[in-house]
């Protein structure tokens, strides 16, 4: 089974504009969600490093993917998504930014889709989950902050979002807290399932 060195990894670069980005030599794993959700702060639990993914004071405010070489994997961080200052021309440069990405021919083995486990999605969340279907991007979906929830609150916080994201084609939801490393062993597990089956996402 191939497994990933999550020691070995180490920032690449931002990339503003569709053109910039890098080749695709090796399997992508990609992250998605709202500001401020937790992106960098779960991208630092997953590769034991306290700024490999700089947790940014004002959320939205650049437009760029973030690529970061992991051992023989590059991890994908997309700009984060529903902050309300941003201006129009920057979310149409948003939107641009991730067409772009996913209309590439790129090695995409999965995609993390990261929602606050403490509310339910909200509208932009949703419409990220009815993207991620059209498109038919093959992902999970990390409950972030689990570690906020009472102990009573978990399983049926699960449940939920269990039901709700597998009408869009969700495989696995996953409960996870970077405070305390909760789930970050379901991660890669399924990270290193995807690079044995060397299924990468195709087409989309």
């Amino acid at each position: 089974m191939q497994m990933l060195n999550y020691n070995k990894a180490d920032f690449q670069a931002s990339y503003g504009l569709s053109s910039q980005l890098p080749d695709s030599d090796r399997p992508e794993f990609v992250f998605s969600g709202r500001s401020n959700v937790g992106k960098s702060s779960l991208i630092n639990k997953l590769c034991n490093r306290k700024n490999l993914a700089r947790v940014s004071a004002t959320p939205g405010k650049t437009a760029t993917i973030n690529f970061y070489t992991v051992d023989t994997a590059y991890f994908v961080d997309l700009p984060g998504y529903g902050y309300a200052k941003v201006s129009n021309a920057d979310r149409r440069r948003w939107d641009e930014l991730i067409n772009s990405y996913f209309d590439a021919d790129r090695n995409r083995m999965l995609l993390v889709q990261l929602l606050d486990s403490r509310h339910m999605p909200s509208a932009d969340d949703l419409q990220m989950l009815e993207y991620l279907q059209y498109r038919q991007i093959p992902f999970v979906a990390a409950l972030t902050k689990a570690d906020k929830l009472k102990k009573s609150e978990i399983e049926p916080t699960k449940q939920r979002f269990a039901e709700l994201c597998e009408g869009y084609g969700c495989s696995a939801v996953i409960l996870t807290s970077s405070e305390k490393g909760t789930g970050i062993p379901e991660l890669q597990a399924l990270f290193e399932q995807c690079l044995q089956q060397g299924e990468a996402v195709d087409g989309v």
